[in-house]
């Protein structure tokens, strides 16, 4: 096998990943004590807990099967943690499918190369009266989510999608293929902030078998991407693993906190946010490996948010409304809301396939109403954006002076 390509392919080479899985699997209840006093805040009110300093050994802890008894612990001791660093704001987004065409066969997805469905991409206009109609609805953050079809949603195209819908919205990422260095700096002159990409699994074995063609099928270029996005000037970054797809789901997450801490330090001024959508029924049909538990769930966001602090939680409409009403409180800053999964789904409905069913229908001024009734801020805006249109590039960070995030965040106010 080639040597891995990215930096941080090599540091995912180095980790024992399978080992600290079968950790998780053998942590004894007094361990998960002795993690959980690290993280509860003293009630003496003496300082600050340090869940910073928590390391892949205590996640794999908080992640244990003995972990997921003590749930509410846990789920405190992560409140506790979010309400420090971000306050009671939650930053709400929509996504916008472009096109469902797609040239790899990936079995799980409802937009596999192959599968009989109703296709299309949208033109620069119909991308546009999708936008006016999100914006209508309050939203200024967009996600543009596309197939990977190199052709019908190439470069020049985003590049004109983004031209087209940067007046109207002050931060664009987009879920689209993976791109070169050069690509991903047009797109960030074009008006682009962010680049999501989930690797969907670390696990190199179960990723040969579901990504079993197309471009997808390349797992260093997928999983280098976050590296020439941010080496392109994106000043947000969205990784993910999906739940339910490898049969190991703790070691996806140990990768997945592994990844998130490297970018963090790599490139130090760049937001970094984490997801993990559960598999959802689609075309592909595809059923999950292994059944992640609502227990489960919350507890790999808890464990998640102790371990990385500083961490952006997204959440999706994958998820119950409940699941999601219990989960801002708990963990997640970032969520979507009244969220269609197909090519022009909010204009015209029906006309093209979905790439999974969504389970939170709720409309997004009842998820703000919501937010707003638990005493937490909808934030449609950000108050001090991360770019404008103005491309520029990371410093080394060998050179550069580290920043602390929530230090910056009490300077703003």
């Amino acid at each position: 096998m080639s040597a891995p390509r990215g930096e941080f392919a090599r540091e995912l080479a180095a980790l024992d990943l399978s080992g600290l899985s079968a950790r998780s699997g053998r942590t004894t209840p007094a361990e998960v004590d002795a993690v959980l006093r690290r993280v509860v805040p003293d009630p003496a009110g003496r300082g600050e807990s340090a869940p910073g300093r928590l390391g892949l050994e205590e996640l794999a802890v908080l992640l244990s099967p003995a972990a997921t008894g003590r749930l509410e612990e846990l789920a405190l001791a992560a409140r506790a943690t979010t309400l420090r660093r971000f306050g009671r704001a939650v930053r709400l987004f929509a996504p916008l499918y472009v096109s469902n065409a797609c040239l790899s066969s990936c079995t799980y997805c409802g937009f596999a190369k192959g599968l009989p469905v109703a296709r299309r991409t949208l033109s620069i206009d119909e991308v546009a009266a999708e936008g006016r109609l999100l914006a209508g609805r309050g939203f200024r953050h967009l996600l543009l989510v596309a197939g990977e079809h190199r052709v019908e949603v190439s470069a020049d195209y985003l590049v004109a999608v983004v031209e087209r819908l940067r007046p109207m919205f002050p931060s664009l990422s987009i879920e689209t293929q993976t791109w070169s260095d050069d690509t991903y700096a047009r797109l960030v002159r074009a008006g682009l902030e962010g680049v999501v990409h989930y690797q969907e699994t670390y696990d190199r074995t179960r990723y040969a078998e579901v990504h079993v063609a197309g471009w997808k099928r390349d797992y260093d270029r997928r999983l280098s991407s976050f590296e020439r996005a941010a080496g392109a000037g994106a000043r947000r970054l969205g990784i993910g693993a999906l739940l339910g797809l490898a049969p190991d789901w703790r070691a996806d997450v140990l990768a997945l906190a592994a990844h998130a801490s490297f970018l963090s330090r790599r490139y130090w001024r760049t937001e970094v946010s984490v997801a993990l959508p559960r598999i959802k029924p689609s075309a592909s049909g595809f059923p999950p490996t292994v059944v992640v538990s609502d227990p489960e769930f919350v507890q790999a966001y808890a464990a998640l948010r102790l371990v990385e602090p500083d961490l952006a939680l997204t959440l999706s409409t994958r998820e119950p409304a409940a699941m999601r009403d219990g989960l801002v409180r708990i963990a997640a800053t970032t969520i979507s809301a009244g969220s269609s999964t197909e090519p022009g789904g909010y204009g015209s409905p029906g006309t093209a396939q979905e790439q999974f069913s969504i389970s939170d229908e709720r409309a997004p001024a009842e998820v703000a109403a919501m937010l707003v009734a638990a005493g937490y801020e909808p934030v449609w805006k950000d108050a001090f954006p991360l770019v404008d249109a103005t491309p520029w590039h990371h410093p080394d960070p060998r050179t550069g002076p580290p920043v602390d995030p929530s230090a910056a965040r009490a300077a703003l106010g």
